[in-house]
């Protein structure tokens, strides 16, 4: 039997340089380890990509065995008010690092979710505490974070994990744990990461935990993810003026396999770059999906929506024609 873990947790990188996909990041976070020393820092990009993981392995570096004790993580996503900013950020800000340690980390997961009143308090502590204390954010949407705080950090971009990183590290842990991965499990796993190390390693898990060799079909059930090829026979369907066909195709994705309607416009979005459309009907086709992604997050009828998606993808094949 597995182990009864979670292997996210289990496989997190301990150093800097078990970071994967991130190399010029990692380069220059290094740098700051090596002079002792650190500015406030700013890191953005999508989840999964190692924001987390740098933070703390920064944190492991400077402070050693001990790393916990000059170190505090606060979701911000969780904890988000102006009380916060002004009782637990400032207390642990303003006392003083413990042991040899220059100064203390305080890491702000999820940044992005912080009222702007706690920005502009938070702003002022970082400037009036910067001798004892560093802080580190990180968060998905940069411009969602004031400019007086952009300004005070060294903004730090973090890219999608590579398919070849993403492929590596799975490799990895599969064989560590006594999985034998197929090459269409593989290929199932790349292809619902979609850059997201963190997705990629869960999806592995949760196909594991049924059965000891994970292929295609066990990835894309425990991930409620449809087949690339089922999304593109819906497309096709539908340019083809086969309306109901496509509609079928359409019942099976959200009742058959229970995908929601964001899950269906998202792998419909992908599918329009894997198939081979003329560019101005695909900018048609792309700018309605938009339009419908929004009206489905905004709370409109998901069957209402794709059944119109699927009626605007008619209309322009029939125009194609």
């Amino acid at each position: 039997m597995l182990k009864e873990e979670i292997w996210i947790e289990k496989y997190r990188p301990k150093k800097l340089e078990d970071v994967v996909g991130q190399v010029e990041v990692v380069k220059r976070l290094k740098s700051y380890i090596q002079a002792r020393n650190l500015p406030h820092l700013l890191f953005s990009g999508p989840p999964g990509v190692g924001k987390t993981a740098c933070a703390i392995c920064v944190a492991r570096e400077l402070f050693g065995e001990d790393w916990m004790n000059n170190f505090t993580e606060l979701n911000a996503s969780d904890e988000r008010g102006i009380d916060v900013v002004r009782t637990k950020i400032k207390n642990f800000a303003r006392t003083s690092p413990l042991g040899e340690a220059e100064f203390k980390i305080i890491f702000l997961d999820e940044a992005d979710a912080l009222t702007s009143d706690a920005q502009s308090a938070l702003r002022r502590t970082m400037e009036k505490y910067t001798s004892s204390c560093r802080f580190i954010m990180s968060c998905n949407y940069s411009s969602k974070i004031i400019e007086p705080i952009q300004s005070r950090c060294a903004v730090y971009r973090f890219k999608p994990i590579s398919s070849a990183a993403v492929e590596e590290r799975i490799k990895h842990i599969a064989k560590i744990e006594g999985v034998t991965l197929t090459d269409d499990g593989l290929e199932a796993i790349r292809y619902v990461a979609a850059g997201d190390m963190r997705r990629a390693i869960n999806a592995l898990q949760a196909a594991a935990m049924l059965d000891k060799t994970v292929n295609m079909d066990a990835i894309y059930k425990t991930t409620a993810t449809a087949k690339p090829e089922e999304i593109i026979d819906l497309i096709k369907l539908a340019l083809d003026g086969n309306f109901m066909k496509a509609r079928a195709q359409l019942d099976y994705l959200l009742i058959e396999q229970g995908l929601s309607g964001e899950d269906i416009i998202g792998q419909i979005y992908r599918a329009m770059f894997d198939m081979t459309i003329p560019d101005k009907l695909k900018v048609d086709l792309i700018d309605r999906i938009g339009e419908i992604d929004f009206r489905i997050a905004e709370g409109a009828n998901e069957r209402i929506q794709l059944e119109a998606l699927i009626a605007h993808f008619i209309l322009c094949g029939a125009n194609k024609k």
